[in-house]
């Protein structure tokens, strides 16, 4: 690019230069000076916006100019302040910075005689024009640099990689043109310093870049931990944790890589790395939900509960207001972590309910109550009535945890609130048939949950020694989900699938015929208990502890044959395959309190025997 003579000044112009230029350092510093402002949130806010509006005017005074070389770095300057500011204050970019964009690129070419009139250039075009131009004074490239800069940040915000990618190849000129290596492309990029005196920027090119430069390596990094591309997503977390890293944004790429050496295999380094994330100490959720993962892989329960623990302190304690940013830093860059992220620590709620989870999977079932208890609590408090997607699971768990540690009443309590809640949204039995698929659609989940309803009370009830009301809430949960329509194929649910499948289903009519059953052979009426326990086998064939159950009360109640008849044809059947881990939670503790202990003793015994009538 070859300079351009560029006349002598009137002196006029030149002293309101002078004034103009003084007027931008003080809105400057202004703004600066707000990051080591005690005052309260609101009027450092307020005294921003008051600095931002005094950018603006002086602005428009510049842009109200026939477009002029001379003017153009300090107009330039300016219109970056003004973004750059505006982007701190709102912490985010808004459409007008497209248009702010625009029109300092057409002042360029304007200045140039280069503009043609009434071009309808878009960004893209507009910077290869002045960018490409013969005639480009080299005194406009600190600030152009610098608004090439937010075109940038701009364009990685909004995931425009191809058209970041080309401005910056265009800016490297021929060293590196063929190269598509964005990381490679911005480290390569080297803004021109600016000449003393120039006007005071908030925040230079070089200073740009770097922020550019960490936050898509962290970018890149994080979207490979979530894609599996573990080797390439550490080497990119390792670049971001180099670079220049807010603590909020370098407790995520140490918690990433924490995640990233767990599923790699090496828990023991991850624990390292999350140990510097919380000495960072601007949050501890993240890298705690993380830890209680990677003790979980180790086997460490009371490590990886502990954290939970602390994970629901942390996310419950209130955090005083962030110190005033009045640049853009990396956080502007990084997109909210997605649900299915292992960044993504959700609410204190959703940590509750993990750590209350965890305690009823890990046997420490009055811990679960407990938690279950203050959840519900929590989520009930309101004066919102309306059944949600998850409150029902909620009092199911609940219900079930409660059970396990032994407090029948609080279970009935819970059961008899969920059933207040669902009961109505549930069609008469009488209409039950005819309604039964279009309440599906509307609500799928709700005739099961009613069913395991009526199941943890008969399961509370026979914990009570009540027979006659176990027996009764038994046979409601089964009368109900024999009515209970299979899930139509054809039919989507923004309900969770395991709830509605099959194999959940025909688990759920096991648990109640095995209940009931028991509830029989424990009053003495060993026949139809029978027809409980063989109707359990026939819905899920090959379910050992239906086969457990069958067989024993076929033993005491002398029927010999019939019981070697039914080992032989169960004994020629494929195994059921392990439903556990595709199972609702309150399920799968149901299922554990009918699951005999002797089970595989009995059935191996009892299969030899048979066996050896057969030789003999």
């Amino acid at each position: 690019m070859s300079s351009q003579v560029i006349p002598a000044l009137p002196k006029t112009f030149s002293s309101s230069l002078d004034l103009w230029r003084e007027k931008n350092d003080q809105l400057v510093r202004q703004a600066k000076q707000l990051t080591r402002d005690s005052r309260p949130s609101l009027r450092r806010q307020q005294s921003a916006q008051d600095t931002l509006e005094g950018l603006r005017e002086l602005l428009l005074t510049l842009q109200g100019l026939p477009a002029a070389v001379p003017a153009l770095p300090l107009e330039l300057t300016v219109l970056c302040n003004c973004i750059i500011l505006r982007a701190s204050l709102v912490q985010a970019f808004t459409e007008d910075l497209t248009q702010d964009l625009q029109r300092g690129l057409e002042r360029v070419l304007e200045a140039q005689h280069h503009l043609e009139p009434k071009s309808q250039q878009g960004l893209k075009e507009l910077w290869h024009s002045v960018l490409s131009a013969s005639s480009l004074p080299p005194e406009l490239l600190p600030a152009l640099h610098c608004l090439a800069s937010l075109q940038a940040v701009f364009w990685m915000s909004t995931d425009h990689l191809e058209d970041l990618t080309l401005l910056l190849q265009t800016l490297n000129g021929s060293q590196t043109q063929s190269s598509e290596d964005l990381l490679l492309l911005l480290k390569s990029w080297s803004p021109p310093a600016e000449e003393s005196p120039a006007p005071l920027i908030l925040q230079d090119a070089e200073s740009l870049r770097d922020v550019l430069l960490t936050a898509f390596a962290c970018r890149q990094g994080f979207q490979e931990l979530i894609t599996g591309s573990l080797p390439h997503a550490q080497s990119n977390l390792h670049e971001a944790a180099s670079g220049l890293c807010p603590p909020s944004v370098l407790v995520q790429v140490y918690t990433a890589l924490g995640a990233c050496l767990r599923k790699m295999g090496n828990p023991q380094r991850a624990l390292l790395y999350l140990t510097e994330a919380l000495k960072v100490g601007t949050t501890c959720a993240l890298p705690l939900l993380e830890a209680s993962r990677v003790y979980r892989q180790l086997g460490d329960r009371a490590a990886e509960l502990e954290s939970l623990e602390l994970l629901v302190e942390a996310l419950s304690a209130t955090h005083s207001s962030e110190t005033f940013k009045s640049l853009i830093e990396v956080e502007l860059l990084l997109p909210q972590p997605d649900p299915a992220s292992p960044l993504h620590c959700g609410t204190q709620s959703q940590a509750k309910h993990l750590l209350a989870s965890r305690c009823l999977q890990t046997g420490r079932a009055e811990d679960a109550a407990e938690h279950y208890l203050d959840l519900l609590a929590m989520l009930l408090g309101g004066s919102e009535t309306r059944v949600g997607p998850c409150i029902p699971e909620l009092c199911l768990e609940a219900a079930a945890a409660l059970i396990q540690a032994g407090r029948a009443l609080d279970a009935l309590t819970v059961c008899e609130e969920l059933l207040n809640r669902t009961s109505s949204l549930l069609p008469k039995m009488s209409s039950l048939w005819e309604n039964a698929r279009k309440r599906a659609k509307e609500l799928p989940c709700c005739p099961v949950w009613v069913s395991a309803t009526h199941l943890l009370q008969g399961q509370a009830w026979s914990q009570l020694k009540a027979q006659k009301e176990a027996l009764s809430e038994f046979s409601q949960c089964l009368e109900l989900l024999f009515r209970t329509l299979p899930e139509d194929k054809e039919q989507g649910s923004d309900c969770e699938q395991k709830c509605r499948s099959d194999v959940a289903l025909k688990q759920l009519r096991v648990a109640a015929l095995i209940s009931r059953g028991l509830e029989w052979v424990a009053s003495g009426q060993d026949t139809k208990a029978l027809s409980d326990f063989l109707l359990s086998v026939q819905i899920c064939p090959g379910n050992r502890d239906g086969s457990f159950y069958l067989l024993q009360t076929l033993k005491r109640l002398d029927r010999k044959n019939e019981a070697s008849a039914f080992w032989r044809e169960a004994h020629s059947q494929l195994p059921l395959e392990d439903a556990a881990g595709s199972l609702p939670l309150y399920l799968e503790t149901c299922l554990s309190w009918i699951h005999p202990p002797n089970r595989e003793a009995f059935l191996e015994e009892f299969g030899t025997s048979v066996l050896e009538s057969c030789v003999l």
